[in-house]
């Protein structure tokens, strides 16, 4: 089988001929395998992440997709923005967002380093820089793309038989995304259901609008990092359950799989959704004490409802380890989650930046060999 054929036989609950592999290296990796500056690929697209994650799908032979995020403003449904340099000196690139129909600046800056994916969500008064930036300048260099639609095509089309491709399915499992929201919840919680509610909204438009397209993607994003962090359990099935049963619900009946990455604590998500949604695919499914997750209770509890992928240690055994942990791990998840079907072989959330090549072509290699059926 190619490895587009394993994981949509995967994804119709069906056996493929072997475990799929899909380790998540949807950002560092491939950054680093361009041997460029981070900001070449974050900032100047050149190349972009997508197309620097294809490659390394491809070079590692992996059984791609799942970690492909960049897609632009695929309906021209997201609100335009510039990104401008606020600051700018030889070791970094800080740049701001502005919107040309708000007319102001965003909260925050992105700050770009050599060898770092970019960091967000960063305030400008830590960093020395004004609240309104007195000063910018445009990033000019940045290497042209399609956008919308075709960008979508032509990432389908450069993915191939490595892997499947998905869109967002116009809702995400973070309502609640820092330590102010929390305050904010409690102390006026009626803004947090209607943004629960214009997120149901949003999301049932971008329903229909994939529903007829002529080509149609293999799955939907449904989730966001780090989902039952800021949010409690009992927060999260007050907010964002009910738009998550209601999407993945619309999803299923035009037959396209759905699937949430939520990094961190997720065993109580993984209940939820296996038990009150239509949710395909969850992961990444981290262990203590990144996670809360037991691979192979999972499986004995919800592997018949929903597609478990996970879970080798993305520090302690994939940057740190040696090869034979690497197989060690691997075919440990094998057992704990491969029996009937249901499983891709995955990390936790993200191979960090230096992960050894060899330990992906590990993982790679057992799954092709230990995990077949």
């Amino acid at each position: 089988m190619t490895p587009r054929d394993r994981l949509l036989q995967v994804l119709s609950r069906k056996i493929p001929d072997c475990v799929p592999v899909c380790p998540d290296i949807s950002n560092m990796v491939p950054a680093r395998l361009t041997k460029k500056p981070f900001w070449d690929i974050y900032l100047y697209q050149d190349p972009p992440l997508w197309k620097a994650y294809i490659d390394a799908v491809k070079y590692f032979d992996l059984d791609g997709g799942f970690e492909l995020y960049e897609f632009g403003n695929l309906f021209g449904d997201e609100p335009e923005l510039e990104e401008r340099i606020v600051h700018q000196r030889e070791d970094r690139i800080i740049t701001r967002n502005f919107d040309h129909i708000a007319g102001k600046w965003s909260k925050h800056v992105m700050v770009y380093t050599r060898d770092n994916p970019p960091a967000t969500g960063v305030l400008p008064a830590p960093l020395g820089l004004e609240q309104v930036p007195g000063s910018w300048q445009q990033v000019e260099g940045i290497r042209e793309w399609p956008s919308g639609l075709e960008l979508w095509n032509t990432i389908r089309q450069e993915m191939g038989d490595q892997g499947i491709v998905g869109m967002p399915s116009g809702m995400n499992t973070l309502i609640l995304e820092d330590p102010d929201d929390i305050y904010a919840y409690y102390d006026d919680p009626g803004k947090y259901y209607e943004k629960r509610d214009r997120m149901m909204s949003r999301a049932e438009r971008r329903i229909e609008m994939i529903n007829d397209l002529d080509v149609k993607p293999d799955f939907l994003f449904c989730g966001a990092s780090g989902s039952l962090v800021f949010q409690s359990p009992d927060i999260f099935r007050e907010l964002v359950l009910p738009v998550l049963k209601r999407v993945t619900e619309l999803a299923s009946e035009i037959g396209i799989p759905t699937h949430v990455h939520s990094c961190g604590p997720e065993a109580e998500l993984v209940k939820m959704a296996a038990e009150e949604t239509a949710l395909s695919v969850i992961d990444p499914l981290e262990i203590p004490p990144m996670g809360d997750c037991n691979l192979a209770e999972l499986k004995k509890l919800y592997g018949d409802r929903i597609i478990l992928k996970g879970n080798l240690h993305t520090s302690n055994v994939m940057l740190n380890g040696t090869r034979k942990d690497v197989v060690e791990a691997s075919k440990s998840a094998i057992d704990d989650a491969a029996a009937g079907g249901g499983f891709i072989l995955s990390t936790g959330d993200q191979c960090g930046r230096d992960t050894p090549d060899e330990n992906i072509f590990a993982m790679v290699e057992t799954a092709r060999t230990y995990g077949r059926y």
